[in-house]
Formats: C-alpha cells, sequence, structure tokens
C-alpha cells in the first residue's frame, strides 16, 4: 500500500460562500498534511499532528494545496481551432469548426489530438472534464483510451447531428442511438469514465434524433446528458424556425426530456423568465463559458439572475471557442463579464466553482472536488508567485482571498507548481516540462 503525504497550505470548501467574509465555507491549514493512500485522501489536517511514519513526504510550501480543476463543457476536438478568426458562432461553426471536426474519420487523427488535448488540461490544473467528442465513434474510443491511461475521471460523447452540417459529419437518427448505445456500453464506468449523451444542440438534431436522445436518456439515465442553449440571437431564432411547436428554446429540450439534474447546458445566456424557471424546476446546470462568450460576441452570462431563481450554475473553458485551458483565465473573464453586469464575482466564489460547484453539477461532490477523506486525490498546487509580475504583487497581498484574486487575474500554467491524479504526479512528468 503507496502512502504519501503533500505539505503545503490547504484550501478546501465544504459549500459555497455566501460573501467575501464567509470564512466558515472552506477549511485552510497554514500547515497542512494530506494523506493519501492508494489514490485516495485518507485524512487532511495539521502537519504536525499528522501519522507520517513509512510515508514519501513531498514539501509543497509556501505553496496552497487544493482540489483540481473541473471544467463543465469544451470540445476536444476544437483543440486545433483555437483562435480562429471570425464574427459571430454559426459563422465559427461553418468556416472552422465543422472543417476541422471531419478529420477525425481519419485513422489516428484522434489519438494524436487527445494525447496534446490531455497534456493541455494537466498543464492548466485540470483533472476532470466534460468533452465534447465528433460525430465518429473513433473520436470517443481515443478521448476514453486516453483518460483510461492517464487514470483521469472524464466525462463525454460522441455528438449526434444529422442535418445543417457537412455530409462528412453528419451520422442519421438511428446511427446516431446505435453508436451512442455502443459507446456507453464501451466506456461508461470503465475505469473512472462516464459517458455524457450528446446532442450537439437543436440545430443540428432533427426531431427524429432528438427522440432517439430522449429513448437513450431514459434507457441510461445514469449518464449525464449535455447540450448547447442560448448562445446567440441567431442561433435561437434558428432553432425555433426548425421548431415552431416549442414555446422557446428551452422548450426544445423539454419536449424530449432532456432537462434533468444530469444535464448541461453549455451557455444558456439569453433565457427568458419561463426558461429560467423550467432549468431551476429541473435542476439542469447552466454552464458560464466567458472566454467563449467574449470572443464570438455571443453576450453577457447573467448570474445573478440565474441564481435568484435557483437555476444551478457550472464554469467552463468551451474550447475551442473558448480562448484558453486555463480555469484560472476563465475565472478572469468571468470576473470581467459579471463587472459589466454589475454583479461581483469575488475569488472564494469563483475558485469554489471551479472545483467543489463544478463537482457539485456533476453529481459527484462526494467523489471530486474538495481536499478531503474519501475523495480521489486529484489535487493541484497553486504558486501565486509564479511569474515576475505576480512576486511583485504577492509582496503587498495580506489575506488568502488577496492571493486567490491574484492568481486568477494573472495566473495562468505557470503558476500551476504540480498536478496530481489520483495522488500521482502529472503535470512534471509531461514531456517537454
Amino acid at each position: 500500500m503507496s502512502r504519501t503525504v503533500l505539505r503545503g497550505r490547504v484550501l478546501s470548501f465544504h459549500r459555497a460562500p455566501n460573501s467575501i467574509e464567509d470564512s466558515d465555507s472552506y477549511l485552510y491549514i497554514e500547515d497542512a498534511a494530506v494523506l493519501i493512500e492508494d489514490g485516495a485522501i485518507v485524512w487532511v489536517g495539521a502537519f504536525a499532528e499528522a501519522e507520517s511514519s513509512g510515508a514519501v513526504i513531498i514539501d509543497h510550501r509556501p505553496n496552497l494545496i487544493m482540489a483540481g480543476f473541473i471544467d463543465l463543457h469544451l470540445h476536444y476536438v476544437q483543440s486545433q481551432i483555437m483562435a480562429a478568426y471570425a464574427g459571430s458562432l454559426l459563422e465559427w461553426l461553418n468556416n472552422y469548426t465543422f472543417i476541422e471536426e471531419q478529420k477525425f474519420a481519419q485513422q489516428g487523427h484522434a489519438d494524436a489530438v487527445a494525447v496534446d488535448f490531455y497534456d493541455a488540461l494537466i498543464r492548466h490544473g485540470t483533472t476532470t472534464a466534460v468533452a465534447y467528442c465528433s460525430s465518429h465513434p473513433r473520436s470517443v474510443d481515443a478521448f476514453f483510451a486516453e483518460a483510461q491511461r492517464r487514470n483521469m475521471l472524464m466525462v463525454g460523447g460522441k455528438v449526434m447531428m444529422d442535418r445543417n452540417a457537412p455530409e462528412g459529419l453528419l451520422d442519421t437518427a438511428q446511427s446516431s442511438y446505435d453508436d451512442t448505445k455502443a459507446l456507453i456500453a464501451r466506456w461508461h464506468k470503465r475505469g473512472r469514465g462516464l459517458y455524457a449523451i450528446s446532442p450537439r444542440f437543436a440545430i443540428t438534431s432533427t426531431p427524429e434524433q432528438m427522440g432517439m436522445a430522449q429513448a437513450l436518456v431514459l434507457e441510461h439515465d445514469d449518464c449525464h446528458i449535455q447540450t448547447h442553449l442560448s448562445e446567440n440571437d441567431r442561433e435561437i431564432s434558428f432553432s425555433m424556425e426548425l421548431y415552431p411547436d416549442a414555446v422557446d428554446y428551452t422548450g426544445i429540450y423539454e419536449m424530449y426530456d432532456l432537462l434533468t439534474p444530469r444535464t448541461l447546458l453549455g451557455h444558456s445566456i439569453h433565457l427568458n423568465h419561463r426558461e429560467t424557471e423550467a432549468l431551476a424546476a429541473s435542476g439542469a446546470v447552466a454552464v458560464f463559458c466567458p472566454t467563449s462568450n467574449l470572443f464570438l460576441g455571443s453576450g453577457l452570462f447573467d448570474r445573478e439572475r440565474l441564481l435568484e431563481r435557483g437555476v444551478r450554475i457550472g464554469l467552463a473553458t468551451d474550447i475551442g471557442g473558448g480562448t484558453s485551458f486555463s480555469m484560472l483565465r476563465t475565472m478572469d473573464e468571468g470576473y470581467k463579464i459579471l463587472q459589466l453586469r454589475g454583479q461581483r464575482f469575488n475569488p472564494l466564489a469563483s475558485f469554489h466553482l471551479a472545483t467543489r460547484g463544478n463537482a457539485e453539477a456533476l453529481g459527484l461532490a462526494d467523489t471530486i472536488g474538495s481536499v478531503a477523506p474519501g475523495r480521489a486525490a486529484d489535487l493541484i498546487v497553486l504558486d501565486a508567485q509564479a511569474t515576475p509580475t505576480m512576486r511583485m504583487r504577492m509582496a503587498t497581498v495580506e489575506t488568502l482571498v488577496e492571493e486567490l484574486f491574484l492568481l486568477q487575474t494573472l495566473g495562468d500554467d505557470r503558476a500551476i507548481a504540480e498536478v496530481y491524479v489520483a495522488g500521482a504526479r502529472a503535470k512534471s512528468t509531461l514531456g517537454g516540462l
């Protein structure tokens, strides 16, 4: 039985903070020990009280040990089209995304991209992510095979799309059902993998295919569901043209019983009052994707309004519409969007959302998202002095909250000193570092 003790400052959230003064919402230990056995956390407390005999002690002082970041919405098959110039969502999809995703029909392409994708996640401190694959089953096989090789808890699925895309990407209602069912059997709950049933969005699925997604959800109620909702004005109007009997965009997914507590709805920017009530009633999660929303000019997420109405919220990079794999950069851009909304997004709230909050959104808070006994030892070590500019600012930092805000405002992959996946070093063992 392997035993490891990580020494450093520990921060872990018990619940969402009510305010920046809400110190009861988190655990903070200045000189802590995290005892890890066989990939799991078995004890957390003051280092002076740790039973460390026979354990390998790794000293990360003065850095901060936290749960690994969780990214609720991204497209691994779009990794190579980040920073592709376009004016809006539908233009970007047609000019870049759909062209890029057709490459995943080629032998070996998905495997190569998956390696680079996972390396990027680890460099930026993300230990769990929810990803869209392409419409090709081999892209899903590559995604989960690489996750299994690295022993990472990952969620993903094949996009279902049978219209309004190039022929090389289209499946059919029946083939999307058959492929998804086979992929669930092959990958769901194999190792640490979890499957997400993934109708891309209403524009690219016929009513027949949405019916197949509905059947899959009924047959596999322990799978997650992921799709897109209300990202762009033209997307909304086109969706309503395609589904004229729906009361609104959210109503399309309601018609097919796709709103559940396991549903992740990317973007959810332009929601009317009825739609917010529907999301709240169903327990579905509205996923905030700030860098993508800014890059594509989609709109400003209204966090305060959704929270007031009881809608669950998550946070994500949305690669490749998003512009960084870093959840630190994502938090920073989220802060700026909410500033424009006249809403405060304090650093306790943002770090909670990127860790325990996103774990709760996935229904996995008993497994990941916290530095606590019984959780997987998926951890990151944050260095708030990673760059000369950060060191200069740290000279005047006096509180934990100030340090967190510095990390999210000035930090990037360089601030991720180390990453542990199931207790094993992951970042320092990457090639080229």
